[in-house]
């Protein structure tokens, strides 16, 4: 079969375009160096869109096990996108959307409702043909949606599979055919194998001749490893990849992410991403980043240290433990942290073993705990006894999502002594659902209506003064003292608080700190004769930045150091 290709001029956009890909082993940080790249640029002063490609066939990510391809994260606009956007959203300081996530399952269901809709004129359509295509039509989407200068195209997997060849494809045409401005960034992973002691080049080396047998001569190689590479690899590198020497950028092992861009930066990678585009290089303005990285090694070096539980469902894969289910809690944690001066020990506790072991012997030497979203029966009791140990022993908890939840029921059931209370979620036919789905939830589920389907993306809610909550939204500078106490939260939940036991349980005791603004949902719950009980509904940890802490994070540390001094 031949093809047959009608012309197609470059649209009008001074639009630069970066691709980011990955070899040698997955997960070797090619959203951090994308992450680090975009705030590079924009600390430069030119603005930025990071994508992320993924090569799964899923729409979105909602639908994926946690443990499969880590934490969901959710933008304003309800897109449920890989967490990678949660990176970019924190180096950039800014909120992304869903034009910044695209994944071959969005690319085949727009192209095949175009072929139904006679969009392509008659032609056959085409995987090799009509699938990078519609790739660069999103990235010139994206650059439209934020006016931005630079995007930069993160690829998902590794090269040589053959699940992203198309996103490599478009790169190719883009670069061939437009004439535009377009550069290519390999991250390469090289091993240092403890038997032999001598950082090894090769697999770099044929990651790279992949690319190149893909039509992509790359521009940078960010070479990741344990330690800095050396001149020697270096110049191995250069030889056997085309890639000038003082383009190969170390990227070693470092205490934090957060320290990446300032390394990369040191090596003038900015400084020659601009140069080759022929763009000016405008004064860096890097204080408050490297401002940060400063106060993150002096915490490191504090000797006093607070113990923090962070009790969830989905920590375990086979026989290892992940923190990447929760990376958003995790890092909005080391966010507050570094605000309070406070060095952190974070432990990641499975509820299961709560179940089996007792909250006293899992949990009796911890500062603070934090119970972040899940779903299902699975280990709930073992979260609510969680709960139920940080009332009553007065540690500082945070509950997030589920976490809010179940903290309802551990309330209702033990001081307002509701028994048997539970959500519909774990029990159909509990006699009594403090915690019930969410009506229009109900009929989307008995349809098998699950992707992209839950209450999702920013919504407000309106503070109630004199809270724990309200205290932690004016230090966190979200709302004053006076005005108006409305912020906007992310969501990502199908059952809500049930009404019905609203006043039962407030006459227990039950703070109602947060509500929708016309206060029928209710979205934050906090304890007033406790030193930091509050749980919200929403997910606090979608919004929280290295340069601008979540309140309800600010406010948990807070008491947990004012508690353990």
């Amino acid at each position: 079969m031949s093809y047959h290709v009608k012309p197609r001029k470059a649209k009008k956009l001074q639009t630069k375009f970066i691709f980011v890909s990955g070899g040698v082993i997955s997960s070797v940080g090619k959203g951090v160096t994308t992450s680090s790249l975009a705030m590079l640029l924009q600390s430069r002063g030119y603005t930025v869109a990071p994508v992320k490609c993924d090569a799964y066939l899923n729409v979105d990510a909602g639908t994926i096990r946690p443990q499969e391809h880590g934490e969901v994260f959710v933008t304003d606009d309800k897109w449920e996108t890989d967490q990678d956007i949660g990176n970019y959203e924190r180096f950039l300081n800014t909120d992304l959307s869903g034009a910044n996530y695209v994944t071959n399952g969005q690319l085949y269901q727009s192209i095949i409702q175009k072929e139904r809709n006679f969009e392509y004129g008659g032609e056959d359509v085409e995987v090799a043909l009509h699938v990078p295509e519609e790739i660069i039509h999103r990235l010139e989407n994206a650059a439209r949606k934020r006016k931005a200068d630079f995007v930069i195209c993160e690829i998902g997997g590794t090269v040589g599979e053959y699940q992203n060849i198309l996103f490599i494809e478009a790169n190719r045409i883009m670069k061939y055919r437009d004439m535009r401005d377009v550069m290519h960034i390999h991250v390469g992973y090289l091993p240092t194998p403890p038997s032999i002691g001598e950082m090894k080049s090769k697999p770099v080396q044929n990651s790279v001749k992949q690319l190149i047998a893909s039509g992509i001569q790359p521009d940078f190689l960010i070479g990741r490893a344990e330690k800095a590479l050396d001149d020697r690899r270096k110049e191995t590198l250069a030889w056997t990849t085309n890639i000038p020497k003082e383009n190969i950028i170390a990227a070693p092992n470092v205490d934090s992410i957060y320290r990446v861009p300032l390394n990369f930066d040191q090596q003038g990678l900015t400084d020659k991403i601009l140069k080759q585009f022929g763009m000016p290089s405008k004064k860096n303005d890097l204080k408050d980043w490297k401002k940060l990285v400063s106060t993150i090694s002096s915490v490191r070096n504090q000797k006093k240290e607070y113990k923090i539980a962070v009790v969830g469902k989905y920590f375990e894969t086979g026989a290892y433990q992940i923190g990447d289910v929760y990376i958003s809690v995790v890092e909005a944690i080391k966010h507050a942290s570094w605000a309070n001066k406070a060095k952190v020990n974070m432990t990641w506790i499975s509820s299961m073993d709560v179940e089996k072991f007792g909250a006293k012997k899992m949990l009796e030497e911890f500062d603070g705990i934090v119970v972040p979203g899940g779903f299902g029966s699975r280990g709930t009791e073992g979260i609510i006894e969680t709960i139920k140990y940080a009332r009553t022993h007065k540690i500082p908890y945070l509950g997030l999502c589920y976490g809010m939840q179940l903290a309802t029921i551990e309330f209702a059931r033990n001081v307002a002594k509701i028994r048997n209370a539970n959500t519909t979620e774990v029990d159909e036919k509990t006699k009594h659902a403090v915690i019930h789905i969410m009506p229009e939830q109900e009929k989307l589920l008995l349809n098998k209506e699950y992707g992209a389907t839950m209450r999702l993306g920013a919504w407000d809610c309106s503070i109630k003064r004199g809270t724990h909550t309200e205290k932690a939204y004016i230090q966190g500078k979200w709302i004053n003292k006076t005005g108006s106490t409305k912020i906007s939260e992310r969501h990502r939940h199908r059952y809500e608080f049930n009404n019905e036991y609203r006043e039962r349980l407030e006459e227990a005791g039950l703070v109602i700190a947060g509500t929708t603004p016309d206060g029928q949902l209710v979205e934050i719950i906090e304890l007033a004769d406790h030193p930091y009980f509050v749980a919200s509904q929403f997910h606090p940890e979608f919004k929280s930045r290295p340069l601008a802490p979540h309140p309800l994070f600010l406010g948990f540390m807070q008491a947990v150091v004012k508690l353990n001094k």
